[in-house]
């Protein structure tokens, strides 16, 4: 079984063009999460799937490995699946989705996110949530919550506050959803032919298609946050951050 890192990088983007090569501590962003997740030492193979030329001749241009993927497709998960049929993974390899604007990654969060696959060979996909400690991420709708049953699998997907809480006095606990999952290549593909779902079209949120067509979702918890960047702004954010405390 191999575990290979599939990296969507697109170069448009409505609130940041060009977001992947965006320069953070002197490097393309794209290459900072190529080397963050190459760190990983259950990893197989780390590859970015674009649709550009100047991400393609960049990763090039590091040493890393890309292919080139059609332009029209709708989502990362789509572009995923393209770039597996392109490296003809196996039914049974594991996919990890990787999004491209994630250079903090933690390694290890990629082994948490894999370990369930040794556990159970019927389980489909596995996915990470963090406890929220910052107040104002319950209530943003940008971070997603989720809540899970008493054996780790997703019960719903939401960017409203899940659960609510009643009772004034409650002590409330949260749970944010990172946005990386892992599939098996197999149901990458299943997933991939599913009509759009009720909630996921309410919500804009794909992983709810898995859940409203009957699938599970392994929900593991990390002690580990990944923080995207959105905006031109989250990138001095991000240097600041790495500045204090290096990733390794």
């Amino acid at each position: 079984m191999r575990i290979v890192v599939i990296i969507p990088a697109r170069y448009g983007s409505t609130r940041f063009p060009g977001k992947p090569l965006a320069r953070i501590a002197g490097k393309p962003m794209v290459e900072h999460v190529c080397e963050q997740a190459d760190s990983c030492k259950e990893v197989s193979d780390v590859v970015v799937a674009t649709d550009d030329d100047r991400i393609l001749d960049c990763v090039q241009a590091f040493g890393g490995k890309a292919v080139m993927t059609a332009s029209g497709h709708s989502s990362g998960t789509d572009r995923i699946a393209e770039a597996a049929e392109i490296l003809h993974l196996k039914d049974e390899d594991i996919v990890v989705n990787v999004q491209g604007d994630q250079p903090l990654l933690p390694p290890l969060i990629l082994d948490e996110m894999i370990a369930p696959f040794e556990e159970d060979e019927g389980l489909p996909m596995t996915t990470l949530m963090y406890r929220i400690r910052d107040p104002e991420e319950v209530d943003n709708p940008n971070h997603v919550k989720v809540v899970t049953d008493t054996q780790g699998f997703a019960l719903y997907f939401s960017r409203h506050p899940i659960p609510f809480y009643r009772d004034p006095g409650s002590n409330p606990v949260h749970y944010k959803h990172l946005g990386l999952y892992a599939y098996r290549t197999a149901f990458l593909k299943t997933f991939t032919r599913l009509p759009e779902g009720r909630l996921e079209a309410a919500e804009k949120l794909e992983q709810l298609r898995v859940l409203e067509h009957g699938y599970r979702i392994r929900v593991v918890e990390t002690d580990f946050d990944s923080p995207e960047v959105d905006t031109p702004e989250d990138v001095k954010r991000v240097e600041t951050i790495l500045a204090q405390t290096p990733i390794s």
